[in-house]
């Protein structure tokens, strides 16, 4: 047995919890940075989070600009806008890209330097200026997690910086701040959050050396992660059709919000693999939503897999009470691929690439930009080079999973 978890020295969960954030932040000091996004910047809640702040002597200097997938003169315009502040504390409150702004920027702050170089895994040196996260939405899992993802144009692809150094000091996930979230957001990121915990569960198992966790950043399938990964399942099959039938349907966001964070804390150890790093190019290339381009993956990458761990899939679909003991494990296997399949097709998830907006021939570009996420192609259970990458992209083009069967 061996099991690990990284995560924030303090996790809240729960409707409410958000009115802690002022008390919370002044520990650090008086003077806060705050990054979200020009949306959330106009609603009354973040007001309050502002009032708040100040009611407890803690100066906030807003960066309301930040931008979907991170580009880096994003990044580069937020560490200018600072000047001589000198935050104690830096927030992020908003989607994955706002907290992932506050990431990278409190490495930048810190170590000073371009976002270039600290990529990879293990490259940011020490500690930075303390986090706290806070997300509105229930999907992407980064208020628990060792990386911040980015937009580099000049590479032409997204690129992670991956770090224990960058976990959040603080997660207080509130429900309530989900609450006005569309249906199109709470559906893709619903399936960012199942595929999060389907890749942390089925991730690729490494032996259990004392050094691993000095190693690598995320070391694949373990006894704790899979614990977190388990109830995100199926927290997402349970409430995930509700949340976008109903978003004023309370339990349901709740159950999402419990649903995102657990899936954090099992990849955020665990990893993820190849649908994200398919992800990376596709949404260079088609400029979709991130959630919308694992969800339309991740069934397809699933299928190349599930030869290569058959026990894990068939485990999940017991988890979420497909099949029964007289099936064999690649028949529940097989039922949990399925279902995952037609709930994301029921909330209206992409079914394929070239639905969800890829042009034809582009496949190879897919492949062989899929295949520069080091990261996450080591951690996929099942070898990865140019034809499998294409193999999978092909498939998933087209739509039809059963070319996959037989590879």
């Amino acid at each position: 047995m061996f099991g690990a978890l990284r995560l924030p020295n303090t996790i809240l969960f729960g409707s409410g919890q958000r009115h802690v954030i002022g008390s919370a932040t002044a520990r650090f000091g008086t003077r806060t940075l705050v990054c979200t996004d020009a949306r959330m910047a106009q609603l009354d809640v973040f007001a309050a989070v502002i009032k708040d702040l100040e009611a407890h002597g803690v100066e906030a200097r807003v960066f309301d600009q930040t931008i979907a997938d991170l580009p880096i003169d994003s990044i580069k315009e937020c560490v200018a806008g600072v000047g001589d502040f000198k935050p104690d504390s830096i927030i992020g409150i908003g989607g994955g890209s706002c907290i992932d702004m506050a990431k990278v920027v409190s490495v930048l702050l810190t170590h000073g330097g371009e976002p270039s170089a600290y990529y990879g895994e293990f490259a940011v040196p020490g500690p930075v200026l303390p986090l706290i996260a806070v997300p509105t939405t229930s999907g992407t899992g980064s208020e628990v997690t060792p990386v911040a993802v980015i937009l580099d144009s000049a590479r032409g692809t997204k690129i992670g910086i991956a770090s224990p150094y960058i976990i959040p000091h603080m997660a207080v996930c509130d429900p309530e701040l989900t609450m006005t979230c569309p249906v199109g957001l709470t559906a893709c990121s619903g399936a960012d959050a199942l595929a999060h915990a389907v890749e942390a569960f089925t991730s690729k198992t490494r032996p259990a050396d004392a050094m691993l966790t000095e190693q690598h950043v995320f070391i694949g399938k373990n006894l704790l992660s899979d614990h977190f990964a388990r109830l995100a399942v199926s927290n997402v099959f349970r409430y995930l059709a509700r949340a976008c039938k109903d978003g004023s349907d309370v339990e349901a966001r709740e159950g999402m919000m419990l649903a995102s964070l657990a899936a954090g804390c099992a990849f955020g150890t665990a990893g993820t693999a190849a649908a994200h790093a398919l992800q990376y190019p596709v949404g260079n290339l088609t400029h979709t939503s991130h959630g919308d381009g694992v969800g339309a993956l991740l069934p397809f990458v699933m299928q190349f897999n599930r030869s290569a761990s058959p026990e894990a899939f068939a485990e999940l679909a017991g988890v979420v009470g497909l099949g029964d003991a007289s099936m064999s494990v690649d028949e529940r296997s097989q039922l949990f691929i399925d279902e995952v399949a037609t709930l994301f097709a029921a909330i209206g998830i992409p079914r394929s690439l070239q639905a969800l907006g890829l042009a034809s021939g582009h496949e190879n570009d897919v492949a062989a930009g899929a295949l520069k996420a080091e990261r996450l192609v080591k951690n996929n259970p099942r070898p990865l080079d140019l034809a499998a990458m294409l193999h999978i992209t092909q498939a998933a083009y087209a739509g039809e999973r059963a070319a996959l069967l037989n590879l």
